[in-house]
């Protein structure tokens, strides 16, 4: 198959680069695969950057990680796939996902901060036009969102599929940076009166709203039920 995902990788950690090593706080990075990964899949919307006619542009989108590759859905009219399918041997693109964890509170205001995880790929963005491909990486799009919902939807027809492209970018040139802890006060600002901490950021899922067009006797599928 064209463009088949890579097998296992022959390391645990991904190499540093230039533009993947931080000039700041560097021991937050890591390059570990798997702290890597779990970010990644823990996340629901990337920041798409490149530039266009000279100008840097950032796109917020949905994506998906299948093995060591991310891909990335929209229509076939949207910018960075029109650019894609134009460029060769394709579209140079840095893509962020970021998880905020924690809101830090410091007696000054110097030393206010956020608890996070982030990962940053820079790569060559391409189109995917091999049909196996595609159907993997749209089947991989929908469980991202909710895993298990694609084989519990109708498959996009072929109308809608050629309205639909997606790019992917292959995980190489890779980083991730964390905070975590808590308030980094001088020592002279201990003693001030000002409430210091963390407060948590977490992401929730409410109770599913049906459809009011969905016949009342549909149950309610087991994935939604386990979130």
């Amino acid at each position: 198959m064209q463009g088949s995902p890579p097998g296992s990788p022959a390391t645990t950690s991904y190499t540093p680069t230039d533009r993947t090593t931080p000039t700041r706080s560097a021991t937050r990075a890591s390059y570990d695969r798997e702290v890597v990964h779990a970010i990644l899949d823990q996340g629901s919307v990337c920041h798409l950057g490149f530039v266009r006619d000279g100008a840097p542009v950032v796109l917020p989108t949905l994506y998906a990680r299948v093995g060591e590759r991310l891909y990335v859905h929209g229509s076939t009219g949207s910018r960075p796939l029109l650019m894609t399918g134009r460029a060769d041997p394709g579209l140079a693109v840095c893509l962020t996902v970021t998880h905020v964890d924690g809101l830090v509170l410091a007696r000054s205001a110097f030393h206010h901060s956020m608890n996070y995880r982030s990962v940053v790929v820079h790569g060559i963005a391409r189109q995917v036009t091999d049909p196996e491909e595609r159907r993997t990486a749209l089947d991989a799009l929908v469980d991202h969102v909710v895993p298990g919902r694609s084989r519990d939807c109708r498959p996009a027809n072929a109308k809608e599929l050629a309205a639909t492209s997606v790019i992917r970018l292959d995980l190489e040139e890779v980083s991730a940076k964390m905070r975590t802890g808590g308030v980094s006060d001088e020592p002279e600002d201990l003693s001030l009166p000002h409430w210091a901490g963390v407060i948590p950021v977490r992401t929730a899922h409410g109770t599913p709203l049906t459809d009011p067009q969905l016949p009342p006797t549909t149950p309610l599928p087991d994935y939604l039920t386990t979130r």
